[in-house]
C-alpha cells in the first residue's frame, strides 16, 4: 500500500442504476430498484481503490457500471484521454466509445463461467483481440503467448478447453485475457472468492506483480474485509447503492468513523490467539432498494440514530479531524 497517487484517470460522477419493476398481467412499472443511487468516486493511475460493503449493496453492480456491461441509468463516467482532459464515456458517439472499451476490462468473479467450455483458450483471446483490431492472426497468437507467460502458465495451454484446468489456473487465464486488451482500468469482481485460500494467495501476489510491471489500476471488489485490506491503497465502503466512507486503508481499518464501517471491520477476525475484537452486530435486515428509507439509508439500523438522520440525508463530506477521510455520517461531520 502507498500513499502516493497518480493522476485521476476516471471520475464516476453522480452515477445512477435503477431496475423497473413490473407487476402485474400488464407489467406496469411500479417502482425502481436503486442498485446504484448518486455514486461518486475519483480512481487515480497506478492504485488500487478496494469496494466493500454487505452483498446486495451494489458493488458488483457500480462496477459493471464502470466498465459499460451494464448501461448507467443516469450520472457520468469521466475518463481521461491521457492529454490532461476528462471525456464522459456516456455521451461519445458509438465509433469512439467502442474505442475507450478496452481501456477499462473486467475479471469475473467466477472463472469456470467465464470462459466458453466448448472453445479452445485460444479463441477467448482471439475473438476480441480481432473485434478490436489489434493485430493479424499471428500477432494475436504472440499476443495471447505473451500473456499466458505473463501469468505464468505455458502458451500451448492456448490449445486446450477450459475443463482440462483448475480454478487457480482458470482464473489466471481470465487475467491474461483481461491483459490482453492492453487496459489501463481493470475491475476485479471478487476474484478469488471461488478459490481455495491457498490459491488466493497466488492469485493475488500475481496480481500485484502484475500491477507493477504494466502500471494497472484496479478496482478491487471483495466481501473478504483482510484481502481488500491487503490489497488496496484507499478503501470504499457501499451501503444500499451509496458510497458511504472512503479513506486510505490504513486509517479506515484503524479508525473507521461511519457505524456501518465499524460494523464491517468488528467482523474481521483477529490474528492473534486469545485475542478477539468487539462483535457489533447489526439490528434488523437490509431496508428494500425499491423502498430505501428517508434520511441516512443506515439510520433503521443504527445505535447513534439521531433525529436529523432519520430527516435529512448525509453528504459525503471530510471528517471533522481528517480531511483525506470522507464519511456520510451527520455525527462524525458535524452536521
Amino acid at each position: 500500500m502507498t500513499n502516493s497517487y497518480g493522476e485521476v484517470i476516471m471520475k464516476v460522477e453522480n452515477l445512477q442504476k435503477y431496475y423497473p419493476v413490473a407487476e402485474g398481467v400488464l407489467k406496469r412499472i411500479t417502482g425502481q430498484v436503486r442498485a446504484v443511487d448518486n455514486v461518486n468516486l475519483e480512481i487515480r493511475k497506478g492504485e488500487t481503490l478496494g469496494l466493500v460493503g454487505e452483498s446486495g449493496c451494489g458493488k458488483t453492480t457500480l462496477g459493471k457500471c464502470i466498465v459499460r456491461l451494464y448501461e448507467p441509468t443516469g450520472g457520468k463516467l469521466m475518463l481521461s484521454d491521457g492529454k490532461g482532459q476528462m471525456r464522459d464515456c456516456l455521451t461519445l458517439s458509438k465509433a469512439e466509445g467502442f474505442k475507450t472499451r478496452r481501456r477499462v476490462q473486467l475479471i469475473f468473479q467466477d472463472p469456470y463461467a467465464a470462459l466458453n467450455p466448448v472453445r479452445t483458450v485460444l479463441s477467448a483471446f482471439d475473438e476480441p483481440l480481432k473485434i478490436h483490431g489489434m493485430g493479424n492472426r499471428e500477432q494475436r497468437l504472440e499476443k495471447a503467448s505473451l500473456m499466458m507467460e505473463a501469468v505464468n502458465l505455458q502458451p500451448d495451454y492456448l490449445y486446450r478447453y477450459p475443463m482440462e484446468f483448475s480454478g487457480g489456473q482458470r482464473q489466471r487465464i481470465c487475467i491474461a485475457k483481461s491483459l490482453a486488451m492492453d487496459p489501463e482500468i481493470i475491475v476485479c469482481d471478487e476474484p478469488v472468492s471461488s478459490l481455495d485460500v491457498s490459491i488466493q494467495a497466488q492469485i493475488l501476489n500475481l496480481m500485484r506483480e502484475l500491477q507493477e510491471k504494466y502500471g494497472l489500476t484496479y478496482v478491487f471488489i471483495a466481501h473478504d474485509l483482510s484481502v481488500v485490506y491487503n490489497m488496496s491503497d484507499r478503501v470504499a465502503v457501499m451501503y444500499l447503492g451509496q458510497i458511504v466512507e472512503l479513506a486510505d486503508a490504513q486509517p479506515l481499518y484503524d479508525n473507521p468513523l461511519h457505524p456501518y464501517t465499524r460494523a464491517l471491520m468488528s467482523a474481521v477476525p483477529v490474528p492473534v490467539i486469545g485475542q478477539r475484537s468487539e462483535r457489533i452486530e447489526l439490528q434488523g435486515d437490509v431496508p428494500s432498494p425499491v423502498d430505501p428509507p428517508p434520511g441516512c439509508r443506515f439510520h433503521p439500523r443504527c445505535s447513534y440514530c439521531m433525529d436529523i438522520c432519520r430527516t435529512q440525508a448525509p453528504e459525503l463530506l471530510p471528517a471533522k479531524d481528517d480531511p483525506g477521510h470522507v464519511v456520510a455520517c451527520h455525527l462524525c461531520t458535524g452536521a
